[in-house]
């Protein structure tokens, strides 16, 4: 037996028998979704100088907007947080403050470790070995571009108790208000009188655009969503997705193109609602086949690692992709790494890197995921690095 397959039946034999597999399926899926997406639709352009910029496939290649539908899954992520929340939160021992300040403690810590290990870096990287400002400040961008969800998800997170009292008492249509109101809104910013309505109209939709999904899912851990809501979520999201891009003219992307005045994600549109739906309806229906699927040892292993690394994957898969093409600039162009990324030999050689930054995540990984622990477990080290924020 491989030393692989003993981990496996490790795993198997330590996960508890009410463990549901099916949403930690769910979870890891959408996780792996996250680096997969950036990593495939995000590229270097160099400058004169050889300083790097932010580019995308999909500004040239507009037929891939469908990926992104695929690598999207941000209302499954938040639709199962949703539901583990709720079993979380019913079974806290002490009062809903401890419950809340637990959870938060465990998003933000990862959040100030690799803050404060790029606040090091920076200067360094700069001063140090003459990597160019602009190059900087494109790293910059990357590393906290995920960053904006982890604050998303502790809002929603803290909105917890109110959630619960909603699923409780509209069961599962206590998401729909928070639809109606992104429809306004983008109504308001999209529609006739476009022009009149200021910029920051669209910032009102960043809460209930996400905290759509996590109601579904609290709703669904009270046990408020059947499969006939499930069936009305797949089918009736689906449709409105279809109405919103052929008859609305929304953007096919999910995710913003450079270059482009409107995106569907940052405040997120009616079109990432509709997404969200859909989704959220097809993982409810598939959760029974899903949780039998991961009884297999050799399936539900990766699964709980990809679970015990959450926030190290969310917060580091950025700096793993650069870690790659900061030196490689110096080399100048380099296929599918740094260099317009405008043909389909772009496109295939970024497939052959991703195996090259899921190496250099594992690698980082091992020493970041300590940010996930306590700070009574952290070494001198990691408070001193917490210390300079």
């Amino acid at each position: 037996m491989s030393s692989l397959a003993v981990v496996a039946r490790r795993i198997e034999a330590a996960t508890p028998a009410h463990r549901d597999r099916a949403v930690d399926g769910l979870r890891a899926l959408a996780l792996l979704a996250v680096p997969t997406g950036h990593w495939l639709l995000g590229g270097f352009t160099p400058s004169p100088d050889g300083a790097l910029h932010n580019a995308s496939p999909l500004g040239t290649f507009a037929g891939l907007a469908p990926v992104s539908w695929v690598l999207q899954m941000l209302g499954i992520f938040f639709l199962v947080g949703g539901y583990a929340s709720v079993l979380s939160y019913r079974r806290r021992k002490g009062s809903t403050r401890a419950w809340l300040g637990g959870r938060l403690a465990r998003l933000g810590r990862p959040v100030l470790g690799v803050t404060a290990v790029w606040a090091a870096l920076l200067p360094l990287l700069h001063f140090g070995l003459g990597v160019p400002v602009d190059t900087l400040r494109t790293a910059s961008t990357l590393v906290v571009q995920p960053l904006w969800f982890v604050g998303v998800y502790a809002v929603v997170t803290a909105l917890t108790p109110y959630c619960v009292r909603a699923a409780r008492r509209l069961g599962a249509w206590a998401a729909a208000p928070l639809l109606g109101s992104v429809a306004v809104v983008d109504l308001l910013r999209y529609g006739p009188y476009a022009d009149a309505v200021p910029s920051w109209l669209g910032l009102l939709n960043v809460l209930p655009g996400w905290l759509f999904a996590y109601q579904l899912g609290v709703s669904w851990g009270e046990g408020r969503v059947a499969r006939r809501h499930a069936w009305a979520l797949l089918l009736g999201g689906a449709a409105l997705f279809a109405v919103l891009l052929l008859l609305f003219g929304y953007p096919a992307s999910m995710v913003g193109v450079p270059g482009e005045a409107r995106t569907n994600s940052h405040p997120p549109s009616l079109l990432v609602l509709a997404l969200a739906a859909a989704q959220s309806g097809a993982a409810i229906l598939l959760r029974d086949r899903l949780g039998a699927l991961l009884r297999r040892p050799a399936l539900w292993a990766p699964v709980v690692v990809v679970n015990l690394s959450a926030m190290t994957v969310l917060c580091w898969h950025q700096t793993a992709m650069l870690a790659a093409a900061i030196p490689a600039a110096y080399a100048g162009e380099v296929p599918g790494l740094v260099g317009a990324p405008d043909s389909a030999g772009w496109i295939l050689a970024r497939l052959a890197w991703m195996p090259v930054f899921a190496g250099l995540l594992l690698l980082v990984g091992r020493y970041a995921r300590g940010f996930e622990s306590p700070w009574t477990e952290a070494g001198p080290a990691r408070r001193a690095l917490a210390g300079l924020l």
